[in-house]
């Protein structure tokens, strides 16, 4: 399987690399993510004008390019001029805060993902839900275990799944879960700054949860448990549904067979 890493907190973000190491005992790994963080990109891309990418040399000798643009941009550039027709699997991630609800749209690793969906290829999300102390190994963990479900066509091709993890040990987590999108109401705050010449403002981002309905990607949290939530829709086909609610347990097992 040939798969391409990527995501928002830019090319040295350290949980990109925890996934990349995880992911290469499942396929032939590359790297196409940002130089700088890109966070709250969503699925915009850079129109008409040029993106520099350059090689970025890793320690793990895994071939990897840094780009001057956005989260998506990186994605189209890699499966359409870096690699063309060689990528099975876009993984993005492993992002620093939670991706789940209205989130999703904002949101510059979902973003990178979607624009492979929307490319044909299919895609993997990953997000852990914290910011400092941040247990990267249960989530890159987690992308070796779908990553491989799709390289051995347990999982359909050509879907976008988004997986949420609650920052706690892999003892702590309780199980998976097929999750809806939850609701959130968003309180986000312009400030602005005072200066010589032009008036600039500050969009200050930040959301009220509240309490997740039973079924949605908050509740899963909320309960200690991983969020699986399949994208663009929020709600999976009746078949997808099925098939996944009966390797959440699988999953959830296989974490545990990979300590």
């Amino acid at each position: 399987m040939r798969i391409l890493a990527t995501n928002d907190d830019g090319i040295e973000a350290p949980g990109l690399w925890a996934m990349v190491h995880e992911l290469q005992g499942v396929g032939d790994v590359r790297v196409v993510a940002p130089r700088q963080e890109k966070s709250g990109a969503g699925t915009s891309i850079s129109l008409r004008r040029p993106i520099h990418v350059e090689k970025a040399p890793h320690p793990s000798g895994v071939e990897s390019y840094a780009v001057e643009g956005t989260p998506g941009d990186g994605v189209i550039i890699a499966i359409r001029a870096l690699f063309p027709g060689e990528t099975d699997l876009v993984v993005s991630g492993i992002n620093r805060g939670l991706n789940i609800g209205s989130d999703v749209y904002v949101s510059g690793t979902v973003g990178a993902a979607m624009q492979a969906y929307l490319h044909g290829v299919t895609a993997l999300a990953i997000s852990v839900d914290g910011y400092h102390d941040v247990n990267f190994s249960v989530a890159a963990k987690l992308a070796a275990v779908l990553a491989a479900k799709f390289r051995d066509r347990i999982l359909p091709e050509r879907i976008l799944l988004n997986a949420n993890l609650p920052n706690v040990s892999l003892a702590e987590i309780g199980g998976v879960e097929v999750t809806s999108l939850s609701k959130q109401t968003y309180c986000d705050t312009v400030l602005r700054d005072e200066g010589e010449g032009d008036t600039s403002y500050r969009i200050v981002h930040c959301e009220d949860f509240g309490q997740g309905g039973v079924g949605s990607d908050l509740w899963a949290l909320q309960i200690g448990r991983i969020s699986l939530t399949r994208l663009p829709d929020g709600l999976p086909s009746e078949p997808l549904l099925h098939r996944l609610q009966a390797l959440a347990p699988t999953i959830h097992s296989e974490l545990h067979g990979l300590t």
